[in-house]
């Protein structure tokens, strides 16, 4: 099967599992979403949405957020793994949002990749899912469900976000990216995957390619 037609039967049976594509974490503004995205590394959402009530309680925007401590940060984040680095660059980005940008989250890479705890990646899922500029957040499903589909070599997230965005057409980005992310949370697992009854990697996929 040619890539194209891969692309093609990939994003018709997304759209039919997926129309709907709610953002997993719970947020209210961009502000919250910055904060929710840099809390999600290595953790879930469902742990990201179980601590961010009593944090955006705390500090529901950036001036708010800046007037606590760095320990009051850490302390309510710690389920969620790594708080020492987190609370440190939530508690720094909120004041240099403050100083720089009259307490708002820029709307653009550069500036968002400037803050501290920021990375392309959480840069690439404010921009698409806050501000619709179209983007192609790579995480750990869709740079695994790539390479199961032959789109990618899977050598990294990088080549693997070019690949992304020279197969699928633009418009399609920020809704396929989280279709990706429901599909291979859902039926394409990193361990125990049943390549058969996998709806997608039964067809597009090559089981040489399945890791």
């Amino acid at each position: 099967m040619k890539k194209t037609e891969k692309v093609e039967f990939i994003t018709e049976t997304l759209e039919k599992l997926y129309p709907r594509t709610p953002i997993p974490l719970d947020h209210t503004d961009p502000y919250t979403l910055l904060i929710s995205v840099l809390l999600s590394a290595q953790t879930t959402d469902k742990m990201v949405n179980r601590v961010t009530p009593d944090l955006f309680k705390k500090g529901p925007n950036a001036k708010a957020m800046a007037r606590l401590a760095t320990d009051e940060i850490r302390e309510i984040i710690k389920p969620v793994g790594l708080s020492p680095t987190k609370s440190k660059a939530i508690k720094k980005l909120s004041e240099i949002l403050i100083d720089k940008f009259d307490g708002k989250v820029p709307a653009t890479f550069k500036e968002l990749e400037s803050l501290p705890g920021v990375g392309h990646k959480t840069a690439s899922v404010v921009m698409a899912q806050a501000f619709g500029v179209p983007a192609f957040p790579v995480d750990t499903h869709i740079h695994r469900l790539m390479y199961r589909w032959g789109l990618t070599n899977g050598k990294n997230v990088t080549q693997t976000e070019k690949d992304a965005k020279r197969l699928f057409p633009k418009e399609l980005w920020n809704k396929l990216h989280l279709q990706i992310i429901f599909f291979g949370r859902e039926y394409c697992p990193a361990r125990s995957h049943n390549f058969e009854s996998c709806p997608l990697c039964r067809v597009v996929g090559r089981k040489s390619l399945v890791k």
